[in-house]
């Protein structure tokens, strides 16, 4: 098994006396993350501890998933786990179509124009709305915003960490 984890989901409340939590889903697959009979790796980042669980049963309320793990009966079983995130192994990532990237495989990458001008790595990925926006660190410098259309990004090779952009006019201002 992978020692490479990624994030599916933090425990941000209990829900009910029953045992059940309320989970942020952090995933574009909460569907096959939070299904019954799945296993996942409850893990408190501060100390590390960790232990794996197993879903019972999961239900979506509000945008949080509200799930319960075989073993847990009541409210003292997983008061403790409040602040707690459930993460799985890279091994286990859902396949992706054609030209779909998880965010793992996009962070670290090296941004190179189209000119075969290095302009730095990408760091952070936001979604802000209708399309993400890649956070590029140069060597020196403020940091530089790629959105993620076809316009601007034209090839993706997560293989060799590299990535080549067009830069519009305005872009690098």
């Amino acid at each position: 098994m992978s020692d490479q984890w990624l994030m599916v989901g933090k425990i941000v409340n209990t829900h009910g006396i029953r045992g059940e939590l309320k989970i942020y889903p952090n995933t574009d697959f909460p569907e096959v993350r939070f299904a019954p009979g799945n296993k996942l790796q409850m893990v408190h980042e501060e100390t590390g501890a960790s232990q794996q669980v197993e879903v019972q049963s999961s239900r979506l309320q509000k945008n949080m998933y509200v799930i319960r793990f075989k073993g847990f009966g009541n409210i003292n079983d997983v008061e403790k786990y409040k602040g707690w995130v459930l993460k799985v192994s890279k091994d286990d990532t859902v396949e992706l179509e054609e030209d779909e990237y998880y965010f793992h495989e996009i962070i670290g990458c090296e941004v190179v124009t189209d000119e075969g001008q290095s302009l730095g790595v990408i760091t952070e990925i936001l979604t802000p709305g209708a399309n993400d926006v890649w956070v590029v660190k140069p060597a020196k410098g403020k940091d530089i915003l790629i959105p993620y259309i076809h316009d601007v990004v034209l090839d993706i090779n997560v293989d060799e960490k590299k990535i080549t952009v067009h830069v519009m006019e305005g872009l690098l201002e």
